[in-house]
């Protein structure tokens, strides 16, 4: 059983646990996840990994309540114990097998969206430990749904806080702020944006055109986060990859991001999961696990 040691609401629905889960913790590396079970019967949810401390031996982890099993896992108070906390899984960011000395010649730029701020945060924070700086950009929708300001704010070499209502910090979307960072003479190396799919996609757009190298985290595809449910399956490159197993990083401009929601929109119910198994025929892989 893995102990929550902490537990704090960061705004509406979206909670903030510390896990005792030592070997985890001894192990993983920003940009990697777990997949966590409240019980023997209950859904498996993938979530990114938002901080470790190897010495307590504890896994931070954020969640959004989306549906019933996120609603179970928010009743959970500080002493009680997940059935399962397994990982850490999928591949570490690219960032991480650099050396400092090699980043530290890049600009790079950091593009948050929503709760994808929580794995944005480790790869920053694992960027200041080693001597290295980057600019982050954290967009949310109202200033009530932004979340770890203050711990973002601690690790990054520039912040910039927009909101799509203008309640706080700038106002408009991510891009906007890109493009008045790039206009006031910014230059960047690479990008990493993480956040949903439809902001990941117009990042992508727009850092294409503007000539900049662009990395993305499709953790908001996952599902079951072992490869088998097909669920994340997205096109790269013109081949096919899963989220879970292939990533979760890719390179942006390279994404098929039109086909990704597409398929996540058809594969919500069963006659769209049986649209799927026509359409992707062999390359299907039983996709959804219900196709037989």
């Amino acid at each position: 059983m893995y102990r929550i040691v902490k537990k704090a609401e960061l705004t509406t629905n979206i909670y903030l646990m510390d896990v005792e889960a030592e070997r985890v913790a001894r192990k993983c590396l920003p940009g990697q996840f777990v997949i966590v079970r409240t019980d023997a019967e209950s859904e498996r949810i993938p979530l990114t990994i938002c901080d470790y401390d190897r010495e307590k031996g504890t896994v931070t982890i954020v969640f959004q309540c989306v549906g019933a099993a996120t609603q179970w896992m928010a009743k959970l108070q500080e002493g009680d114990s997940f059935h399962d906390f397994v990982g850490p899984l999928g591949c570490p960011s690219e960032l991480v097998k650099e050396s400092p000395e090699t980043l530290k010649k890049r600009k790079i730029l950091f593009v948050a969206g929503g709760v994808g701020t929580a794995p944005v945060y480790p790869q920053v924070k694992w960027l200041h430990e080693n001597g290295v700086n980057a600019d982050v950009i954290v967009g949310s929708k109202t200033k009530d749904l932004l979340i770890l300001e203050k711990e973002m704010e601690a690790v990054a070499g520039s912040l910039y806080i927009t909101t799509d209502d203008g309640s706080y910090g700038r106002s408009g979307m991510v891009t906007q702020t890109i493009k008045d960072l790039v206009a006031e003479g910014k230059k960047y190396d690479v990008c990493i944006a993480i956040g949903p799919m439809i902001m990941m996609k117009f990042v992508c757009l727009l850092t294409k055109e503007l000539g900049i190298p662009t990395v993305v985290s499709l953790n908001p595809i996952m599902v079951d986060g072992t490869g088998m449910c097909g669920a994340c399956r997205v096109t790269v490159d013109g081949k096919v990859k899963f989220a879970c197993v292939d990533g979760p990083e890719f390179d942006g401009h390279l994404v098929n991001f039109d086909e990704a929601m597409r398929r996540q929109t058809l594969y919500k119910t069963e006659e769209g999961r049986a649209v799927l198994k026509l359409e992707e025929g062999e390359t299907h892989h039983g996709g959804c696990g219900n196709c037989g």
